[in-house]
């Protein structure tokens, strides 16, 4: 089971759209499987596991935006 994040607007109050949050839990729960399949395939691959781990915290931290955030 996916634990989902409260979903927060830039003045840290929550999302209360339910439509704004099920697109955005579908989504978190696409990514964490595709990275839960790259980490065991990593693994069953013979890599280490903490290079994998920090290949994936690198890839989130280099995604960039076109998108400003929204004003309230």
């Amino acid at each position: 089971m996916t634990l989902f994040p409260t979903w927060k607007k830039p003045s840290g109050a929550p999302v209360a759209c339910v439509e704004k949050i099920k697109v955005l839990n579908e989504n978190f729960a696409e990514l964490r499987n595709l990275a839960q399949e790259t980490l065991d395939d990593a693994l069953l691959l013979g890599c280490s596991e903490a290079q994998i781990r920090q290949a994936l915290r690198d890839l989130v931290d280099s995604l960039d935006t076109d998108y400003k955030e929204l004003p309230e």
